[in-house]
């Protein structure tokens, strides 16, 4: 009888022990899963079906904490959070909160991959090899960013994923928004431990095309939601600059910045000039324009600095560097505080800066530019690469 009692015992407290144990699992893991999200989105709102194809959400953490979420509808880059000075982190892209942001008015490019050409084409027309295109109208007559449903409106496949990188592709089919030839097209995101996100951009062509691929997320480095970015300290690695006329399309001369409110040499805040007494500014309402980058300095992988950006509050910075020969600094102008964001508050005017890394806008009618032809056999290879860090 003694002998049936301990046995019941030791069966109780090893129950008991391995409760405990269980429990204090759960707990840790409750921890371990808390401190992974940085986020307060829903993944589930971002997991639609879209003309048949499932959307998903999916994220990319670093050694360092950094946390970045994206969704296949789009390629977009849905958050991205990092650290202040005193280690306290922000997201500090802008976006809504809902798979449906990314379709309302003014939500359209969003932290989007740009293609098959970013930014814009004169007339939605270009000649090539003796054929002339005609594109997708949708900017006041010019192709804009690929148009209706270029890159940033479809679904995406996901080839790979891991806890610090992922892989998109797909096949854009021969005449897709007016673009000859099936183009497969595989874009990279890694996040280092470096505090790095890198983009990396692949291409190949049936057929001779144009191509322009860029990413579109809109930054502010105070926090999303935090206010116009006028005191962003802003440098830009450019001697020079692609003026526009009034459709934003560029004239085709290149011209130096020195001397003018364009100069971003040496640092000075987004907002000391912006406002100046410039056809230029007058015709972007701020900054919308393309740099030529010069071609040193660069990283120890041969990757020019295109621009550095220092948030003086947060201490906050932002390098990105690429293999480009511009870059599209955009001030946020056309924000105009209709659009409520994932911390349900509407996004100002100049509430944020993008900085696309590219080829020059409208390369395809304008030979003198670097050209953006990709022939059948080529491959085309663009890099981006924001790297974030702080300064006191």
């Amino acid at each position: 009888m003694k002998k049936v009692v301990t046995i019941l015992l030791i069966a109780v407290l090893f129950s008991s022990c391995k409760q405990n144990k269980k429990s204090t699992t759960m707990q840790d893991n409750t921890e371990a899963t808390s401190k992974k999200s940085l986020h307060s989105l829903n993944p589930s709102d971002f997991e639609k079906d879209i003309d048949g194809v499932k959307t998903k959400f999916y994220t990319l953490t670093n050694a360092n904490g950094l946390e970045v979420t994206f969704t296949n509808f789009g390629q977009r880059l849905i958050s991205l959070y990092v650290p202040d000075k005193n280690g306290d982190f922000a997201d500090v892209v802008l976006g809504p909160d809902k798979l449906e942001g990314f379709m309302a008015p003014g939500g359209a490019f969003f932290g989007a991959t740009i293609g098959r050409y970013g930014n814009r084409i004169a007339n939605g027309e270009f000649e090539l090899k003796g054929t002339k295109y005609s594109l997708v109208g949708n900017n006041n007559g010019n192709h804009l960013h690929g148009g209706t449903k270029g890159f940033n409106a479809v679904v995406w496949d996901v080839d790979e994923h891991s806890d610090n990188s992922i892989v998109f592709s797909r096949v854009s089919p021969d005449m897709e928004e007016g673009y000859p030839g099936n183009l497969k097209v595989i874009v990279s995101y890694q996040l280092t431990d470096d505090n790095e996100l890198e983009i990396d951009y692949k291409a190949t062509t049936d057929k001779a095309t144009v191509i322009n691929l860029t990413h579109h997320s809109f930054f502010n480095l105070a926090g999303e939601s935090s206010g116009n970015v006028n005191k962003h300290v802003m440098m830009i690695n450019a001697d020079a600059y692609t003026p526009v006329g009034d459709g934003l399309i560029p004239t085709g001369e290149i011209r130096k910045v020195e001397g003018t409110a364009f100069d971003f040499r040496n640092p000075k805040p987004i907002g000391q000039d912006i406002d100046a007494e410039n056809e230029q500014l007058n015709y972007g309402k701020g900054y919308d324009h393309n740099f030529v980058l010069n071609s040193l300095p660069v990283n120890a992988d041969g990757h020019v600095l295109a621009a550095k950006v220092v948030e003086p509050e947060s201490g906050r910075t932002l390098e990105v560097y690429t293999n480009e020969p511009g870059v599209q600094f955009y001030s946020g102008n056309f924000l105009n505080g209709t659009f409520i964001g994932k911390s349900k508050k509407a996004y100002e005017s100049r509430g944020s800066f993008c900085l696309e890394t590219q080829h020059y806008p409208d390369s395809p009618n304008h030979p003198e530019f670097p050209s953006t032809v990709l022939e059948p056999g080529e491959n085309y290879h663009s890099v981006c690469i924001y790297k974030f860090g702080t300064t006191n």
